[in-house]
């Protein structure tokens, strides 16, 4: 039976191989001898399944899939904060603030002026404007005084540096010296050369560079 197919192994077990075992002194009814057959073929399956069945193929290994892998991260340099800047560092930011004024017009240059984390706040440089009436339009440090007119308003050393601020803008550009806090340093009162420049005839902008600490206070 030999390389037959399983299922005509039964058939000629079943159909013709009774005859292998013998009936006669045997004391074997019919029904015994088809229980004996159908344990043979219960045998010969089970033996049959064994020795065809494959081994299953190896697989290859499945790829996660979603995995989360770290990342070692470098914590972010942290930039330092200048604590001074030359007089033609602040002439050139002025410049810069003025030019960023006529591209983007009055009313953006002021929302980003007044910005303490803006583009125009740069450690100890940052932009104020005013307009010719000495009323404050724009100012990171003190937003506060947003709409105040200073004109009369003394620094540490009593100076109206306002006044002052808005003569030389006046004439386009120019330079003064007065009093004020330093953001960077605790805002301390420090004394302070100040560069202005005018946008167009209603208002100009401003900036500074301190040079030591003064003895009096500002006012309140």
């Amino acid at each position: 039976m030999a390389g037959q197919p399983f299922h005509r192994v039964i058939r000629l077990v079943w159909m013709k191989g009774l005859s292998f075992i013998p009936d006669n002194n045997s004391g074997m009814t019919l029904n015994h001898r088809r229980a004996v057959i159908a344990g043979i073929l219960i045998i010969a399956f089970l033996i049959s399944a064994g020795c065809t069945q494959t081994a299953p193929a190896p697989q290859a290994p499945v790829p996660l899939t979603g995995a989360v892998v770290a990342e070692t991260s470098q914590p972010a340099e942290v930039t330092a904060v200048p604590q001074t800047a030359t007089k033609d560092e602040m002439v050139a930011f002025v410049q810069e603030a003025v030019a960023y004024a006529k591209q983007n017009g009055k009313e953006n240059a002021l929302a980003e002026f007044s910005r303490r984390n803006g583009s125009f706040f740069r450690g100890v440089l940052y932009i104020y404007a005013y307009d010719y009436n000495g009323t404050t339009i724009a100012h990171p440090v003190n937003p506060e005084k947003i709409g105040v007119n200073r004109l009369q308003e003394p620094d540490a050393e009593g100076t109206w540096f306002i006044t002052n601020l808005r003569e030389a803008a006046y004439n386009g550009t120019g330079f003064t010296t007065y009093t004020y806090i330093n953001p960077v340093h605790n805002n301390t009162v420090e004394k302070k050369l100040g560069y202005v420049m005018k946008v167009d005839e209603s208002w100009w902008l401003g900036s500074g560079i301190y040079s030591g600490p003064a003895d009096a206070l500002v006012p309140n």
